[in-house]
C-alpha cells in the first residue's frame, strides 16, 4: 500500500468537509440566531475527538510498541504528554485566539480578531492531518487491512468533525460583519494544513518506523489537548446541556465507525 497516496486522499476527505462545513454560512440569513447550533456542533467535534484519540491513535501506539518490544505504555505515555506540552508551549508563543471571546488571550501581535481566530484554529488543525497521516502510514508499513479500515474510520471521524468545525470557524466571521464568501474562504482554509501535514508525517514516519508509537501517541495528546482547552469550554458558553449532548452523541458514533471498521 502507497501510505503518501492512502494519506492524501484521507486528508483531501477531511478537507473537503471543512469546507462543506464552512459554506454553511450560504444557509443561514441570521447568523446570530446559529450560536446554539454552533455550539452543538463543538460539542459534537469533542466527541469525536475523544473517541478517535482513545482507539485510533493511543491504542496503535501501545499495540506497536509492543510490536517492536517495548513497553506498551512508555511511548503511549511519553507521547501524549509531549502532544499537549507542545501545543501548550505554542499557546504561549504565539498569537492565540478563543473563538468565543472579545480579546486575545496571550501574546498580542497587533493581529485583527479574525486574523487571529483562523491562525488559532489553523494551528489546531496541524495535530489532526498528522494523526490522519500516522494512521495511513501504519496501516501501510504493515501492508495491514484492519489498520487500513481502522485509519479510514479515523479519517471518517475527523471529517465528521470537521463538518461542525468549519462552520464555527466561518459563522463567527460573518457575524462579525464580513461577506459570506471571505466567511467561507476562511472557514475552508483553516483546513489545509491536514493534507499538508498529513503527507508530510507519512514521509516522516516511513523512514523512522520506531517513532512511530510516539508520534501516534503525540497526535492524540495533542488533539485531546484541543478538546479540554478549546471545544468543551466553548460548547458550554450558554447552550444549557446542548454542548454536553453534542460530546455524548460525537463519541458514540466515532466508537462504533471505529469498533465496526476497524
Amino acid at each position: 500500500m502507497n501510505g503518501v497516496l492512502l494519506a492524501l486522499g484521507g486528508t483531501g476527505f477531511t478537507f473537503a468537509m471543512t469546507m462543506l462545513g464552512a459554506a454553511m454560512v450560504f444557509f443561514f440569513k441570521n447568523i446570530r440566531s446559529s450560536d446554539r447550533i454552533q455550539r452543538v456542533f463543538l460539542g459534537f467535534a469533542a466527541g469525536v475527538m475523544i473517541a478517535a484519540s482513545v482507539w485510533s491513535l493511543l491504542i496503535p501506539s501501545i499495540d506497536k510498541a509492543e510490536e517492536l518490544g517495548l513497553i506498551g505504555w512508555v511511548p503511549a505515555a511519553g507521547g501524549f504528554a509531549a502532544g499537549i506540552l507542545f501545543l501548550m508551549g505554542l499557546d504561549k508563543l504565539l498569537p492565540y485566539f478563543h473563538p468565543g471571546l472579545d480579546r486575545p488571550d496571550g501574546v498580542k501581535q497587533g493581529l485583527k480578531r479574525t486574523a487571529l481566530l483562523i491562525f488559532a484554529i489553523t494551528l489546531h488543525n496541524i495535530p489532526e492531518g498528522m494523526a490522519v497521516g500516522l494512521a495511513f502510514a501504519l496501516a501501510a508499513d504493515g501492508n495491514n487491512q484492519e489498520l487500513l479500515a481502522s485509519a479510514m474510520a479515523l479519517a471518517l471521524g475527523i471529517g465528521i468533525q470537521n463538518l461542525p468545525e468549519g462552520a464555527a470557524i466561518a459563522l463567527p466571521i460573518r457575524q462579525s460583519g464580513s461577506g459570506r464568501l471571505k466567511a467561507f474562504l476562511c472557514g475552508s482554509m483553516s483546513g489545509i494544513v491536514e493534507p499538508i501535514f498529513g503527507v508530510l508525517t507519512v514521509l516522516i514516519a516511513g523512514q523512522i518506523t520506531a517513532l512511530l508509537p510516539w508520534l501516534l501517541a503525540f497526535a492524540a495528546g495533542a488533539m485531546l489537548y484541543v478538546v479540554v482547552e478549546e471545544l468543551i469550554p466553548e460548547a458550554h458558553l450558554e447552550a444549557g446541556h446542548l454542548g454536553t449532548i453534542g460530546v455524548m452523541v460525537g463519541f458514540i458514533i466515532m466508537m462504533i465507525l471505529d469498533v465496526a471498521l476497524g
